[in-house]
C-alpha cells in the first residue's frame, strides 16, 4: 500500500499499571505490531523496515506481534519472517495467529513453522513465562477458530497471578470478564481504517447497512464491508479500554486495506509496565 494512502507510521505510548506486579516488572516495556497482511500490497517493505528499526530504537524487553501476518494464501510469511528475525529483544518474541492465518487448511501449520523457525514463538492455546511466573503471557488462539477455549487456559493459571493475554479479536474482550485479564492486546480492526473527526469510525454505522451493499462492491471495497473486520464491540476499535476488571488495548495494524486510511494511521505500540497503587 503506498505511504500516501495508509499515512505515515505512528507511535503510540503508553502506561499500563497492573495489580501485584512485582517490583522487578516495573518500568519493563513491550512493543506490540499487528495486522502485518504481508502480501505486497497491503504493507510496504519500507514500512516494514521502518516499524522493526523504531522497535529495535526503542529496545524493548519484549516484542508481541498480534495477528494477520498474511491475508489469503501463507506463502508470504516466509519473506515476512526474514524481515521479523531482525527484530531485537531482552525477552524474546512471542506471537498469536490471527483470522487471516488460519484462512486454509495448511495456514496455522506453513505460518508457525515459518515464524519458529527464526526464533518467535507461536502461543496457541499457551502460556508462557519470558520473567518466570511473576507475569506470564497467555496466547489465545482466534475467535472465529474452532479451538478457542479460554477457560482451559486460564485454569492453568492461579486466579491471583498477573498476566498479558494476547488474542487477535477484540471482541473476545466480552468473554475473557470471568477471568483475570490485567492487559489485552489485541488487533484486527485496523482501527476502522476510515475515521471521520468529531464522528467516529465509519465502520461503527456500516453494520446495519453492510447486507444492502450489492456484493461486487464489497470485493471492490474489502476494509468497508467485509464482515470479518466489523466489531461487536465498535467502541473498541482502537486504544485503552476498561472491560469490567480487565483492560483491553487494541492496535491499528500495519497493514491498509483499499481504498486506504483517513485519519487512522498505521501504528506501533510501546507499552510500560507500571504497579497499581494498593495492587
Amino acid at each position: 500500500m503506498h505511504r500516501l494512502l495508509s499515512g505515515p507510521l505512528t507511535v503510540e505510548q503508553l502506561t499500563v499499571k497492573i495489580a501485584g506486579l512485582s517490583a522487578s516488572l516495573r518500568g519493563k516495556k513491550l512493543v506490540q505490531l499487528s495486522d502485518f497482511h504481508y502480501d505486497g500490497v497491503r504493507l510496504s517493505p519500507a514500512m516494514l523496515e521502518e516499524a522493526i528499526a523504531l522497535s529495535n530504537q526503542i529496545q524493548p524487553d519484549l516484542v508481541v506481534l498480534t495477528g494477520d501476518y498474511v491475508t489469503t494464501t501463507p506463502k508470504p510469511i516466509h519473506q515476512l519472517a526474514q524481515h521479523l528475525q531482525k527484530l531485537q529483544t531482552h525477552a524474546g518474541i512471542y506471537a498469536i495467529l490471527g483470522n487471516h492465518d488460519l484462512h486454509r487448511q495448511n495456514s496455522k501449520t506453513e505460518i508457525t513453522q515459518a515464524l519458529t523457525k527464526v526464533g518467535i514463538q507461536v502461543l496457541c492455546n499457551e502460556i508462557a513465562y519470558p520473567w518466570g511466573k511473576e507475569l506470564p503471557i497467555v496466547g489465545l488462539v482466534d475467535y472465529y477458530y474452532r479451538e478457542f477455549n479460554p477457560k482451559l487456559v486460564f485454569e492453568q493459571l492461579d486466579p491471583t497471578t498477573p498476566r498479558i493475554v494476547l488474542c487477535h479479536n477484540p471482541d473476545t474482550a466480552e468473554f475473557l470478564q470471568p477471568w483475570r485479564v490485567d492487559l489485552q492486546l489485541s488487533g484486527h480492526t485496523h482501527g476502522g481504517q476510515i475515521v471521520i473527526p468529531g464522528v467516529g469510525a465509519v465502520l461503527h454505522y456500516h453494520k446495519k447497512i453492510i447486507r444492502k451493499v450489492p456484493r461486487k462492491i464489497r470485493r471492490r471495497f474489502p476494509c468497508l464491508f467485509k464482515e470479518y473486520l466489523l466489531s461487536n464491540h465498535s467502541e473498541w476499535l482502537q486504544g485503552l479500554h476498561q472491560i469490567g476488571e480487565n483492560q483491553l488495548y487494541v492496535n491499528r495494524g500495519l497493514g491498509t486495506y483499499h481504498p486506504g486510511r483517513l485519519f487512522c494511521p498505521p501504528e506501533l505500540t510501546v507499552i510500560t509496565l507500571e504497579s497499581k497503587e494498593g495492587g
